[in-house]
Parts: structure tokens; sequence; C-alpha cells
């Protein structure tokens, strides 16, 4: 089988990646007592999920979100170095800066069918093979297998290559352990595989996208102020509570990081957040009123 597999820090090679055939995998990414430990925080979480509803998230699997409100092992995952950078290397050039778009766990159970292939960002109608607009990581808690319905990959799918009315290539299976983590396009072309082994095949994805779309997961209904006063101002920046330039997703026209400190005491009055262009252009149209006035 072929597989797109490293095991690096570098940035620029796994973002290259990416770029060429849509997905990799990056091994022994976290320790694997990490992934246990979120693993055990989720258990009950598991159990008691009902099964879905409907053909696409699978009435033999269960999903569940708001990881980072459930274990505190969750935001080694959100927030790891190595992960954000290649995210911020594929989605920088399209946002001022990007934002969580999902975090949720995925139990798929034996006699699972195979999902029906699809692209991610297939959920916000924007033009396709010009712009990414996410990169998802999917992170095992328990081994991936082709026998147990690792997630199927098309490489080759992505890009403009999303146009195409037939992938080229074959998929593959992302077969790994916990501790790696499965890294793959919005526009690459994916679904869960056909469980059939007699285990359960429990993973997590984290997702980010640009930073001026509506997120898949509604973040600040999963994350509300006095949850996201817990989190480090950075993440608490990835899960909404910072503006995207000009002036997008504020509260009361100021940065919601005003949040974080607790109800404001008086009216808050809007402060403009610009991008620098924007603000050069504004400084030359006032400078010209003034000279004219």
């Amino acid at each position: 089988m072929v597989k797109t597999e490293i095991n690096s820090v570098d940035v620029d090679q796994t973002a290259a990646l990416l770029r060429a055939q849509g997905y990799c995998i990056v091994t022994d990414v976290l320790p694997r007592a990490k992934i246990a430990a979120l693993d055990r925080d989720l258990s009950d979480a598991f159990a008691t999920t009902p099964f879905g509803t409907g053909g696409f998230y699978g009435e033999t699997t269960k999903r569940f979100g708001r990881l980072l409100a459930r274990s505190a092992h969750a935001d080694a995952l959100v927030e790891h170095p190595l992960i954000l950078a290649v995210v911020e290397n594929i989605l920088a050039p399209f946002c001022d800066r990007i934002q969580l778009n999902v975090a949720q766990a995925i139990a798929v159970h034996p006699q699972a069918p195979a999902q029906l292939p699809h692209r991610d960002h297939d959920m916000w109608r924007a033009p396709v093979g010009e712009t990414e607009y996410l990169v998802n990581i999917i992170w095992p808690l328990s081994a991936f297998s082709a026998d147990n319905g690792a997630t199927m990959i098309w490489p080759g799918s992505h890009g403009v290559h999303a146009l195409d009315a037939e992938p080229a290539m074959q998929p593959v299976a992302a077969e790994m352990s916990p501790g790696s983590a499965l890294l793959f396009l919005g526009s690459t072309l994916h679904g869960a595989g056909r469980n059939i082994s007699r285990d359960v095949r429990r993973g997590v994805v984290i997702g980010y996208s640009l930073g001026w779309l509506k997120p898949y997961e509604n973040q600040w209904l999963a994350y509300p102020p006095d949850v996201a006063r817990t989190f480090t101002p950075s993440l608490a920046a990835l899960v909404g509570y910072q503006q995207h330039r000009p002036n997008f997703g504020n509260y009361e026209g100021q940065c919601p990081s005003v949040l974080l400190h607790g109800e404001p005491d008086e009216p808050l009055g809007a402060i403009d957040a610009l991008r620098p262009d924007q603000q050069t252009q504004l400084e030359a149209f006032l400078a010209e009123q003034r000279q004219t006035s």
C-alpha cells in the first residue's frame, strides 16, 4: 500500500507533502501516554453518547464535540506547535488569522459501513481549486487499520483536482497508531472506512479553518466566556475570542477577548481593527480631508 508517512518536525517538509499529496501521516507526534489519558477522559462520553442518525454521520458511529471542555488533555492536540505551524503555512495566505473549526471525537463501531467519500470544504459554498479553506488532523485514540475503519484518503484529489469528475488514484487506508496524526486538506476526498473487525475504532478530529468563515462547530456555544476564561489567551483566540480584521467577529465593536476578563461594567465604544492596507488607506483619506476642510 502506498502511503505518505514521515517522522518529522520540519514544518516546510510537512506542508510540502500536504500540498503535493493532499495528506500526510506524521508519526510520533505526541506520547502515547498523553493520547491514552485523553481517551480515558472521553470514555464516559463515548459510553453515553447515542449513535448518529442519518447515513452520513452513521447509525453505527458515535460523535461528540466540546473536547476542550471535556478533557484538559485536548489542548495538547489543538495547540500542538508543529500542527499549528503547518496549518498556518497552508492557510495564512488566505486569512488574517486561523480558527478552530472543530474538535470532535468519533467512534466507528463494528459492522459500520464505509462513509460517503466527501470533501470537508464543501460545507462552504465557495470557489473550488483556488483556495484552501481548512486543514484537518485526525488523531487515533486506538490503532487505525484497514479492517477497523481507518480513514480512507484519495491521494492527489485535492486543490484543482477537486473539480475532477473522478479521482485519478485509488484510496488508501490511513493506518496509524496512537501518537501519530493524519493531516489532510479540506479539498482532499476522504471518508471513514468500513469496520469489518470486532473492535471499536476511536479517534479525534481537530480541524482549523480560515478565520473569516463560520466554523463547523459553534465555538461560542461550545466554549462560552465562563469556560474560555480558563483557557490560555492563545487557545481562547483559536476558539473565537479574537477579531479577524477588519472588525470581523466583534463584540460591541471590540475584540471579544474583552469578555475573558468578565462582563464589562460600562458600555463599550467601537474600536477600529483594520488590516494594514486598510489603515494606510484610511490615514491617507483622513489626511486629505483635513487638508480640504
